[in-house]
């Protein structure tokens, strides 16, 4: 199986690259920027096209969230001429003012931000123009490299003795971009050889939290490694926001029907930082030769 992946610098798109790498069933082809041609396109002629998710869209300027939903539209207009699949990662934050119950994957986001709207309208678009998409739903991703590595650039934050604000109020599932990256191929590589289950999934890993606390238990679990290998750093201190005074947001994913459909089982993320650190520790302990 062959598949074209955008945006060479996400953390997705690293995380993917790794995967494919160690199948020898799956080639990945890596374009360096968020749109490509249908000259390209019909160069590659991959067996699916992937597309990362915009990171924090919430907080994303306007301009950035218009240029992101053309560059997928038109990744679209691409696929639907050379009849290509097309797999589009989107935030939780769509679900821009969260429920109180897990959200299914038939609740399609409505948020009051114009922003926000503009993408819906892009996810809109497949769904009615395309049958062989996925529209996956993916919580905060974390990783050790790549752009929006949360769980990177937490660590050098916290390295760097700077005070990190987080949110104590809002519910997620943080994601593993490792996991997830597993889970999609495995997803197409099912689809590939003939299962009819096109449509949106969310894929997110289990245990919901804040921001905060899983900013907390990455700062005590470092502090613990840097200890173990003789370092005495004094980390930059975390502070609690609050946005929401009433009561917490809660954006959490269910993710039935990915382990319905594919049996995809949702990672849990304290397992994926507990091993993401063990790697960064093993690669600060190893000597340039």
């Amino acid at each position: 199986m062959k598949l074209s992946i955008l945006d060479a610098g996400h953390c997705l798109s690293l995380a993917l690259t790794r995967e494919a790498n160690r199948r020898a069933d799956t080639s990945l082809v890596i374009e360096p920027s968020i749109s490509i041609s249908v000259e390209r396109l019909r160069e590659i002629m991959p067996d699916a096209l992937l597309v990362p998710p915009l990171a924090q869209p919430i907080l994303a300027e306007p301009a950035a969230v218009e240029a992101h939903a053309e560059a997928v539209e038109a990744c679209l207009e691409a696929c639907l001429t050379l009849d290509i699949p097309l797999v589009w990662c989107v935030s939780d934050q769509l679900y821009e003012d969260g429920l109180s119950e897990p959200i299914d994957e038939h609740v399609i986001p409505e948020p009051k931000d114009e922003s926000l709207q503009r993408l819906i309208k892009t996810g809109d678009r497949i769904r009615e123009l395309h049958a062989r998409h996925l529209i996956v739903r993916l919580g905060p991703l974390f990783a050790l490299e790549g752009n929006e590595a949360w769980l990177a650039d937490l660590i050098v934050r916290l390295l760097n003795g700077e005070e990190v604000r987080a949110a104590e109020d809002i519910i997620f599932c943080p994601t593993s971009a490792d996991a997830a990256a597993m889970a999609l191929i495995g997803m197409l590589q099912q689809l590939q050889y003939g299962a009819d289950a096109w449509g949106a999934y969310h894929l997110a890993g289990t245990e919901p939290v804040s921001s905060y606390t899983f900013a907390s238990m990455v700062r005590t679990q470092l502090s613990t490694r840097l200890e173990g290998l003789g370092e005495q750093i004094p980390l930059g201190a975390l502070k609690a926001l609050n946005h929401h005074h009433d009561h917490p947001l809660r954006r959490v994913l269910n993710c039935r029907r990915v382990l319905e459909a594919f049996g995809v089982h949702q990672k849990p993320w304290r397992l994926e930082v507990d091993r993401m650190l063990d790697a960064w520790c093993q690669t600060r302990t190893e000597k340039p030769e």
